[in-house]
């Protein structure tokens, strides 16, 4: 049985808690918790990361959050709140299904970088090229 991109967005938004800017800021303050960015790299160099993320493309998610890939990125740990995020929050909520998926637990969608960032969170600003 087929699904549709929209169905696929029902589920992930049904499974991954959208959180507020603030609220992802006091469990960054907290501690023991990982923020991912799944947005494709030109887009990261362009606009910044949020300070602290880990960038990691929705592509090779899976590959970086599973434990026993080759590729495992070992700032993934199922112990640790996972906050993630994108361009406007569909591949943000996708991404934290897919995490649900592998096992973590603690995963929420904060969504749009430009939410972020607008309602002050730190950046870090992409490297002028040349310096």
């Amino acid at each position: 049985m087929s699904t549709s991109v929209k169905e696929m967005l029902a589920a992930a938004n049904a499974a991954v808690p959208k959180i507020t800017p603030a609220e992802a800021q006091a469990m960054i303050a907290k501690g023991n918790t990982l923020v991912v960015d799944v947005r494709d790299a030109p887009e990261v160099e362009k606009s910044g990361k949020i300070a602290g993320a880990v960038h990691v493309s929705r592509g090779m998610l899976e590959f970086r959050a599973d434990p026993d890939s080759p590729y495992h990125d070992k700032n993934f740990a199922k112990d640790k709140s996972v906050i993630l995020y994108c361009a406007s929050g569909g591949r943000s909520a996708l991404s934290g299904k897919t995490l649900k998926d592998l096992g973590y637990d603690k995963v929420f969608n904060v969504g749009a970088f430009k939410d972020w960032a607008e309602n002050g969170g730190a950046v870090e600003k992409p490297i002028e090229p040349g310096m």
